[in-house]
């Protein structure tokens, strides 16, 4: 591994650089995006941002059913993982080291994070890289979007635009782990001039690589559009429904040592005769779409209107085995066996059911002349979440549940609006500045009664949230172009409301502030016919950054606490190489350095009570690698086609403790692309065979995982601290071959 990497960092002698074109990139989008609509809040090739631009055509290569953290995985500072191990089920994706609820998502410029989480869960959207056009993913704060704030990076999607001739296309893959995806695309081209409609169908699944990690998926799109020339208006639909088995508890080292990689501890219970056994219906399934109506209208040579409407509607349950539970905490009261015997605890199934929708409306209008390019919008969404719980199954229990027994119910309501108002001027000899002033306002309400339980009280914890946000974000940058040099500064701010946890997990009166961060960045590219290179450099300086420190709440559930101090700093660099029209080779990495200052940690005796703490100084933050690299060759000639690409990460923390005993281990993973295209074929366009390799040197490596800790008291007094963890294996080597063909 280590005389691969070498290879991979010595021809530019330690200077690790990336994807370039990122320049020319973002002037062919920001063109084409003037003819479509504007909605969505892009960074342009003069906007003092650090992003990288991802093409369909980068994403096709290797859309064979991975989820889109995966095929963004050559985008600098990012790290992928997911659950099942082979990149189809629950996945993931962090920037810098934040994670997916510091990362804003948008599609078409309307919000896709969950208004609670701020997460996005992509297996709710699964193949939609088949219908997206294009992806910007803007590193830091970037530029103002909807939703939630972004606190590591902002992901940028725009779906498929009308084609003007009609097509179909029809795509299989299938490949180890049972993994398949089957997508049928039609569109009727130009319809009198005027209209045009699109359609997709998917199919995916897998057995995962992790025990019964299973992946039934199924996804569409649709967009009705019409166009005369200077009005656009599109009507979208797209969603999906899937049935994951759980695999999110993930696996200590014993336990791989003793049972194997694969083994998933999710599900696990003592059956009745005493065999160990898993609960098949241990699964997570949940149905969402997405409803979306773009406006796009020429208002003059130098205004432009766009506007959109927007409903999501979601919902779902995930059904649980818990063993050896508590009946109170659950509403259920014990119970007399036929000997006598009172049972106070037992096992049971839980059902967890979400039930929401998310509606709302976005405008912007830009003017664009001379050296003057500025847009003004804002926008206003409402969201309500309706969460329960129902007890399905009980172990011997004596008394009725049936139907099912519920047992909490809660109801969260998010207004969330913005207002912003951006302008691009140029000032001459190529220098522009940028400012870029953002309000927004929230106001989070939650009632009802969680699924906590309060043993002082001995009743579930009932909920009265009500919480108000004002926050203005400001941004201001300047950029100098000239010939293929381009340097930019900028400073921004940006500020995050807690999450939907954070409240039903804490206590009351003991609720978290919201974050703010300063972002700096300072970046230089070179841009010539052949290569290019770039380094962006930041700073990210937090406060009140909400972490876990161990800390837990009345009812037992780990606190995320506002931290005064932390900051993220580091180099992002960036280059391309292309001496042959054949052949290309792209290259990034990042250096970083990822703090929290004088971090305190709280640790329990058995993992509930009498906490001591440790004053522990200057701790890396968890899951923040100092190092990643992404490598790839590309080869294109006559048709064939090839990619090998190449990822390093370093190793990471799984709490911000800085503990040895629980990190995740650095790891050099390469995947391999290949495919012919045949196009002399009299009744299709086109026929395409592929295959890929993932995990082509067979690296047993681990992409993610959680730790936990407690102490013991020995019988001399002295206190025994222990630590615990688990990780998401990734899979060895494994294959996915794939047929395209396009009429």
């Amino acid at each position: 591994m280590k005389k691969m990497l070498l290879c991979a960092c010595f021809p530019v002698a330690g200077a690790c650089v990336s994807q370039a074109a990122e320049v020319a990139a973002a002037d062919s989008i920001d063109v084409n995006l003037r003819e479509v609509e504007i909605v969505a809040n892009r960074a342009g090739a003069n906007a003092p941002v650090a992003f990288t631009n991802i093409l369909k055509s980068d994403i096709e290569k290797s859309n064979t059913g991975r989820d889109i953290p995966y095929l963004l995985g050559l985008t600098p500072s990012m790290v992928s993982t997911g659950d099942a191990g082979g990149g189809m089920g629950y996945t993931y994706m962090r920037v810098r080291g934040s994670d997916a609820s510091r990362i804003n998502v948008t599609a078409n410029g309307i919000p896709i994070n969950d208004a609670e989480s701020h997460r996005v869960y992509w297996v709710n959207m699964p193949d939609l890289a088949s219908s997206v056009r294009d992806i910007q993913v803007q590193r830091g704060v970037g530029t103002s979007t909807n939703g939630a704030g972004a606190f590591g990076a902002s992901v940028n999607m725009i779906t498929d635009a009308p084609d003007d001739d009609p097509y179909a296309e029809v795509s299989a893959s299938y490949g180890s782990y049972n993994s398949n995806k089957q997508t049928l695309r039609v569109g009727s081209g130009l319809l009198s001039d005027r209209w045009s409609v699109d359609a997709r169908l998917s199919h995916l699944g897998s057995d995962g690589y992790i025990d019964r990690a299973f992946s039934k998926l199924w996804s569409y799109f649709g967009q009705v559009a019409y166009n005369n020339g200077g009005t656009s208006l599109r009507f979208v639909a797209f969603g999906g429904k899937e049935q994951t088995y759980m695999a999110w508890d993930y696996a200590s080292k014993e336990e791989m040592e003793k049972y194997g990689r694969r083994y998933n501890p999710c599900g696990k219970y003592v059956a009745s005769d005493g065999s160990v056994a898993f609960y098949d219906d241990q699964t997570d399934n949940f149905v969402q779409h997405h409803f979306q109506l773009i406006l796009s209208q020429r208002l003059s040579a130098a205004w432009h209107l766009s506007a959109a409407l927007h409903y999501t509607d979601d919902n779902g349950y995930y059904s649980q085995y818990k063993t050896d539970r508590t009946l109170v905490e659950y509403g259920l009261q014990p119970f007399v066996l036929a000997d006598g015997t009172e049972v106070e605890t037992s096992d049971l199934v839980r059902l967890k059911y979400n039930r929401n929708h998310f509606g709302g409306g976005l405008v912007s209008v830009r003017y664009l002349k001379g050296a003057v390019d500025a847009t003004f919008g804002g926008a206003v969404n409402q969201f309500r979440g309706n969460h329960y719980g129902e007890i399905a199954w009980l172990r011997n229990y004596v008394g009725p549940i049936d139907p099912r027994q519920e047992y909490y119910r809660n109801r969260g309501d998010k207004f969330d609006a913005n207002i912003y108002a951006r302008a691009n001027v140029a000032l001459g000899h190529g220098l522009s500045a940028f400012a870029d002033m953002q309000y927004r306002h929230i106001h989070y309400t939650i009632t009802g009664i969680s699924d906590n339980y309060d043993w002082t009280t001995g009743a579930l914890t009932p909920l009265e949230v009500s919480q108000r946000y004002d926050f203005f974000n400001p941004k201001l940058g300047v950029n100098w172009t000239t010939g293929g040099h381009r340097a930019y500064f900028s400073w921004s701010v940006a500020h995050k409301e807690p999450v939907r946890d954070n409240f039903t997990d804490g206590d009351p009166g003991r609720y978290p502030t919201a974050e703010r961060l300063f972002d700096y960045e300072a970046g230089y590219f070179y841009n010539a016919s052949r290569w290019s290179i770039g380094a962006n450099l930041y700073y990210m300086d937090y406060k009140d950054q909400l972490v876990t420190t161990g800390q837990l709440s009345d009812t037992g559930n780990a606190l995320s606490v506002n931290v005064p101090h932390s900051y993220r700093m580091g180099i992002e660099l960036q280059g391309a190489w292309r001496p042959v029209k054949w052949f290309d080779w792209q290259l990034n990495a990042t250096l970083s350095r990822n703090r929290i200052k004088d971090f305190v940690e709280y640790i329990y005796e058995d993992g509930w009570k009498n906490p001591i703490t440790i004053n522990c100084g200057d701790t890396p933050i968890a899951f923040s690698p100092s190092f990643t690299l992404n490598n790839s060759f590309g080869f294109n000639a006559a048709g064939f086609d090839a990619q090998l690409v190449s990822h390093y990460v370093s190793k990471q923390y799984l709490n911000n403790a800085r503990s040895e005993e629980t990190v995740l281990d650095a790891y050099f993973v390469t995947d391999l692309h290949a495919g012919y295209t045949f196009t002399k074929i009299d009744f299709m366009k086109s026929l395409r065979l592929g295959v890929s390799v993932y995990n082509l040197f067979n690296e047993k490596y681990c992409s993610n995982g959680y730790s936990g800790a407690g102490y013991t008291v020995n019988s001399d007094g002295t206190k025994e601290i222990y630590r615990y963890a688990g990780y998401a294996a990734q899979a060895p080597i494994n294959v996915m071959a794939t047929v395209s063909i396009k009429f």
